[in-house]
């Protein structure tokens, strides 16, 4: 599986993004890998209801999630679908929260705001363009024509001048993919990393409390904040 070089240093980094969604308790699959909440609590509401997207409507949810196991597939281990990745997504896109999770990432990963416009503009390109090529949106396309679809905009030498904005939108669901699996119990165990307790004994909050679209969201304390910091 893609990804299996990543350092620890970026593991943690990852985790630093990801915390502000740690405590959030409407995911049904995904899970914080740091977060301290007992294992079965997670089970228990996952078994009682389905996740509701807070932005993405469904149609839109359920192509995030496609695209997100395209990028991330499940092989010798489970996938972005079974990780809950969409859901991760959702969550970080309805309350604006960007994602650049290492040096390495791409440049033009959308900040604030203007991440929802980004995501929206970039689901309906992959259906348009879909569309033009084969007639079909693109989940109602065979898979040889999707990885077809999706190749044009994530390798270089497949490149069309065509596809600029296919290819900022691939940039943009690989970077919110990887955070959001490499983060969870699966995507650590599928690095070899167990836990990372040890060296993040607490998760931190959100690091933008003056941002009034994240009031809602859990405070840091200045431990935690302190943490954070380490790792972006």
């Amino acid at each position: 599986m893609g990804g299996q070089g990543i350092e620890r240093r970026v593991v943690l980094r990852y985790i630093g993004l990801a915390s502000v969604a740690g405590t959030f308790p409407g995911f049904r699959q995904w899970a914080f890998a740091c977060s301290h909440a007992a294992p079965d609590a997670g089970l228990a509401q996952a078994a009682k209801s389905s996740y509701k997207p807070l932005f993405f409507s469904p149609k839109q949810f359920k192509l995030v999630e496609h695209l997100t196991e395209m990028i991330i597939p499940a092989d010798d281990t489970p996938g972005a679908r079974e990780a809950g990745v969409a859901e991760f997504i959702d969550f970080m896109v309805a309350n604006r929260v960007p994602v650049n999770g290492s040096d390495e990432m791409s440049q033009n990963t959308a900040l604030g705001s203007a991440v929802q416009g980004h995501f929206l503009a970039g689901l309906s390109w992959m259906d348009a363009h879909s569309k033009s090529e084969f007639e079909h949106e693109f989940l109602d396309c065979s898979a040889e024509q999707q990885n077809s679809l999706l190749q044009e905009i994530a390798y270089r030498e497949k490149y069309k001048p065509t596809t600029e904005t296919g290819r900022e939108f691939f940039q943009l669901m690989r970077d919110y993919t990887v955070v959001g699996y490499y983060t969870t119990k699966i995507g650590l165990e599928s690095l070899g990393y167990p836990g990372l307790r040890t060296a993040w004994p607490k998760a931190p909050g959100c690091a933008h409390p003056d941002d009034p679209e994240h009031a809602h969201l859990q405070e840091s304390s200045s431990t935690n904040l302190a943490a954070f910091n380490l790792v972006k």
